[in-house]
């Protein structure tokens, strides 16, 4: 009987967080545009990977690529696309698996991104690149391809980790189709938002702004939102790149912008790619990881310097 009793009790858990979470969904509008321009569709591999552009499409050709999180999406550089639009033709795409992009239950890989960023990259001529965090490594990959010609770096706090080391279970976890959609509701939920942001995203947590955040949570309970941070989250987007030695062996001007108060990437890390690659760095105080949404003026006027 107690055998049967819990069987009931786990089947009723099942149950009960199986409709929270179908409630959950119900109560997640269709999401918006995070960016003002006009909004594309680039197809690749099957998949519907949306973006969008702006400015004088004659104007020198500026790429948005947005770092990996759960609720990663182009709206990271809401504060400066718009001006850089004035100067540039700007282009940024929600990676595969975010934003407004398809988000099919693939084993997302750094490949994967590598491709995605080189294949992208090559319909355009000679852009320059402004990319962050995990994705400035996909994208220094990807730039040694034959048929990639990129004129100039800016990478907001790179790295080549952005999660533990792999783990198989924690990524199985995720993808599992009730107690996965239960675990990431839950990672993605609205406290957990604002805590990621205040804990290593903002030195100034008002400044991520509560419209923001809650399209972070928007984003995050898309369909499919938890596939692609699954693989992040377990540690299977990490990098066997070295920034260092492939920045060194392409011929691009780069510039890397850096948090003083970064811990997941600290500045130490930068001053030593700086050093090893021959890199400009431009360190912004009182800010972490996201120095173009804390002081976006600072961070325009470093573009316009870096790209003149």
């Amino acid at each position: 009987m107690k055998f049967r009793r819990a069987i009931g009790l786990a089947a009723a858990g099942v149950g009960l967080a199986a409709a929270t979470n179908a409630a959950l969904s119900k109560r997640v509008g269709p999401l918006e545009p995070p960016l003002s321009g006009d909004h594309q569709t680039y197809r690749w591999r099957g998949m519907d990977v949306s973006y969008v552009e702006a400015g004088d499409e004659d104007a020198p050709t500026l790429v948005f690529l947005h770092g990996i999180n759960a609720a990663g999406s182009s709206g990271e550089f809401r504060k400066v696309f718009g001006e850089l639009a004035e100067d540039y033709h700007v282009v940024a795409p929600d990676l595969p698996g975010f934003g407004l992009s398809d988000r099919p239950a693939l084993y997302y890989s750094p490949a994967l991104y590598e491709d995605f960023v080189g294949d992208f990259l090559a319909e355009y001529d000679d852009p320059a690149v402004i990319a962050s965090s995990l994705t400035a490594a996909y994208t220094v990959a990807a730039a040694s391809r034959d048929d990639v010609s990129v004129s100039r770096f800016v990478l907001i706090c790179p790295t080549e980790r952005g999660g533990p080391d792999r783990k198989e279970w924690l990524r199985e976890l995720i993808r599992a189709p009730v107690v996965g959609k239960t675990l990431f509701n839950l990672i993605s939920s609205r406290p957990s938002i604002r805590y990621f942001n205040a804990d290593h995203g903002y030195y100034d947590p008002s400044k991520a702004g509560d419209d923001w955040q809650e399209y972070e949570w928007q984003t995050s309970h898309q369909g499919g939102a938890r596939f692609a941070p699954a693989s992040f989250i377990s540690g299977y987007l990490n990098t066997d790149v070295d920034l260092g030695e492939a920045l060194s062996n392409l011929d691009v001007p780069t510039t890397l912008v850096w948090g003083r108060e970064s811990d997941v990437t600290p500045l130490k890390r930068g001053r030593e790619l700086a050093d090893e690659a021959d890199c400009t760095l431009v360190v912004f105080d009182e800010t972490m990881l996201l120095p173009h949404v804390e002081f976006p003026s600072a961070f325009v006027d470093t573009v316009r310097d870096a790209l003149a």
